[in-house]
């Protein structure tokens, strides 16, 4: 499967979305889709692997492909595995809260190929849906909502693996789509 983003964010939002999702997944404690995470990390076009092993905290990551002015620089490339790391830890307690059979139903509906993307989207936002309203009230709303989106990519690769390529393409689009801006302040914040 083709893990291409298609929903006008451009080639640097695309690759920095990418780039954050990957790194949350690699950095959320130990998966059962291992193996096809590294596969998905040999296929992103800002990701070129020094070893055939992920490691757990990150330190894997190799400096973006290319010169062009649409890649990821290295002081970047930093801060989003910063960010990834500090939302996986969020994500490893949030995670224990959500109900096995919410992740089962969303499992099913990447495996229904008859499903559009676009189904898929809509499935994933009811499903974030539901799990934001039992989020407390005063939390940071876009935080909560990036974390979950995440955490709910590595949850449905963790319950079906051949999942992972579908799952990761939603995700990034997801994010592309509704915390866009958030994910851009996230990372400039983290450079300034």
């Amino acid at each position: 499967m083709d893990s291409k983003v298609s929903n006008g964010a451009g080639p640097q939002d695309e690759r920095i979305t990418s780039l954050l999702v990957f790194s949350f997944l690699q950095s959320c404690s130990p998966s059962s889709f291992h193996r096809e995470l590294e596969a998905l990390g040999h296929q992103l076009p800002m990701c070129t692997a020094l070893d055939d092993e992920l490691q757990t905290d990150g330190s894997q990551w190799s400096h973006p492909l290319g010169g062009a002015a649409d890649t990821v620089s290295a002081s970047q490339e930093e801060a989003i595995w910063d960010i990834a790391r500090q939302l996986a830890q969020i994500g490893d307690t949030m995670g224990r809260s959500i109900h096995p059979g919410l992740i089962q139903g969303l499992a099913a509906q990447f495996t229904n190929g008859s499903l559009s993307e676009e189904d898929r989207r809509r499935g994933f936002a009811t499903t974030l849906g539901q799990l934001l309203q039992a989020c407390p009230a005063d939390v940071d709303q876009e935080k909560t909502l990036l974390v979950l989106t995440m955490l709910l990519a590595k949850e449905v690769a963790s319950h079906t693996p051949a999942l992972l390529q579908d799952v990761f393409r939603t995700t990034v689009n997801f994010i592309n789509q509704n915390l866009l801006t958030y994910v851009r302040n996230l990372v400039q914040n983290e450079l300034d």
